[in-house]
Formats: structure tokens, sequence, C-alpha cells
């Protein structure tokens, strides 16, 4: 689960960063939060813990993972959820796009997060969920999908989910399928390299020959043409932006990424978001360890291109 990320204007370098980082986030409006996030270590710089007088250089990264304290609250929002699947612990729910799964600068409201403390209001005042979610501004999040990533997302509703759905997650017990469109036909094929910050564009991820963190994903092809595929991606690691990369990686974009795909072809087609679906989830019960799978249908946006484009 990735924090919250930025990268050190020219403007900003040289300022001390716990003043800058305030000035940066004004809608907390506190110094103090963020001396107080950089001593609990929470605040990195270039992956390293941070310290509040540290002064950093144009283009440095800095990780920030916002705690929830009187500066920041999160309140419960009665926003619609399509849940597939609900018992005492884990809630999986089919997720559209546009929503963001947790809160971060310029998204304090209205996300996943927002919406799973209203469904589970009762539950967070009977004090529950896991102790972290007091503090923590990811309350029940044990994984993410970008903002316009469709599909499939567990959220645990109780301590002991959350330790082992975590658990679970880093251990690779988790089988994940996605279903995309792409630029081209890029195959069945298994891509295995490493990931890291693209050297450049900061904010971009991007296949790199040295360091970074392995990613592993398996391709299958479901159809395609000479313009256009829809394919099966198993992703075996879950690095930021991972199946994006990748496709770009081998040439094949995905339809419609503002980031990573072909700018020209989405402009052309009207494609505002990456048709990318999280499609497949294969694990077992953290708690009673049955064996469950969900599978959640192609949103309409993407059977709509995937017929005009492909079929």
């Amino acid at each position: 689960m990735s924090n919250d990320c930025i990268f050190i204007t020219k403007e900003e370098e040289g300022q001390r960063l716990d003043k800058l980082l305030a000035h940066r986030f004004q809608e907390i409006k506190s110094r103090s939060y963020f001396e107080n996030l950089i001593e609990k270590g929470h605040v990195l710089l270039n992956g390293i813990p941070a310290k509040k007088r540290s002064k950093p250089f144009f283009n440095d990264e800095i990780e920030i993972d916002f705690l929830l304290t009187q500066e920041i609250s999160l309140e419960p929002e009665n926003i619609p959820l399509n849940i597939l699947y609900e018992d005492e612990h884990i809630l999986v729910v089919n997720k559209a796009a546009g929503m963001v799964v947790h809160p971060a600068t310029g998204n304090w409201t209205g996300t996943f997060v927002n919406a799973l403390l209203y469904h589970c209001r009762d539950l967070f005042k009977k004090g529950e969920a896991v102790n972290s979610f007091n503090n923590h501004s990811r309350p029940g999040i044990v994984h993410r999908l970008d903002k316009n990533t469709t599909g499939l997302l567990i959220a645990a509703k109780t301590a002991l989910a959350h330790e082992r759905l975590v658990q679970m997650f880093a251990s690779r017990q988790i089988h994940k399928e996605y279903l995309a469109i792409c630029i081209g036909n890029p195959g069945n094929r298994e891509i295995r390299n490493k990931i890291a910050r693209h050297p450049v564009h900061r904010k971009l991820m991007a296949v790199c020959e040295e360091g970074g963190k392995e990613a592993v994903t398996f391709c299958k092809g479901i159809a395609h043409n000479e313009r256009f595929s829809l394919v099966n991606l198993t992703i075996e690691t879950g690095r930021t932006h991972q199946i994006r990369v990748h496709m770009k990686h081998l040439g094949t974009p995905i339809l419609g990424c503002p980031l990573y795909g072909n700018l020209q072809v989405n402009k052309k087609l009207g494609v505002e978001r990456q048709m990318l679906h999280a499609h497949l989830l294969r694990f077992n019960h953290p708690i009673s360890n049955t064996p469950l799978e969900f599978k959640a249908d192609m949103p309409a946006d993407m059977h709509l291109h995937a017929n005009i484009n492909i079929s």
C-alpha cells in the first residue's frame, strides 16, 4: 500500500521539511502536525526516515503516511457501494471508476474509506475494528486500485482480518486477475523485470535495469485484431502502476491511460480513463480459511470499446 508521494519543486528546494510540508498541504494548516509525523517516522526522504530540519533538494521524493489527528478527521459518507460479499470480518466490493480508495492530498472526502466508515459505522463505534483505524487515514484498506481502475477490492472489518489479509498480500497468497484493452497485442507471455521511479518524470514509474523492485505479470490474450486486443493479466507482485508500466514497456499501452498510454489514440476515440478492470480474486478467508473466489464483469464502457474496437 503506497503512501502519498510528492516531489520537491525548485521553489521549495532548501526549505525546512516541516515548514515545506505545512505550506504544501495548506488544507491541514498545521506545522506541528508534520513535525509529529516526521518524529514518528511517517515521512520518508528518498526512502529514508526524514528529520524535521532536513532541507531537501529539487526533485527529492517525499513519502507521507498521513495519520488521523484533530487536524485531520475522517467523516462517514453515505456513498453507495456495490457489495459482492460481506461477513463480520471482510467486505468485497466492485469499485466504480472515479472512486479514490483512501484519503490523500486533493481527495480527503468521497473516498472508499469514507464510504466504508459509513457502511460499518456501528462496528467502528464498538471499537471492534483494527486499532490503527483510530489514527490512520486508511482504515480497513489492505490493498488498493487506482482511481480510474475498476473492479474487485477487499476491505477488512476487524483487527484480525486486517492483520492476516496484509500478511496474505505480502506473501502472495491472494490471486489477482485483471482485464485490459490494449493498443496492439502483447500476446501470451510472462513479464518479469524491475520497476522504479522514472529517472526524469518523477511522478511516473518505469522499467529499470538497476535498482527498483521485482515486478511479475502474466499476460494471456483473449481476443485481438490488427489494432487492439483484450487481454487477461495476472499479477504476482503489486508494484505501483505495474500493469500499465508493463504494457507500455511492451509497446502495447492500455487504451485510455492518461499516464502511460497513447494520448493521440485516446483523444481520437474519446477514452478518458484506462480500460483496466480487476476481474477476479481468489483467496482463502483470513479467519475461516474457506476458499473464496469472486468475479466482476467488465463495466459498460469497457464492453463498449471492446465490442467496437476488437469484435
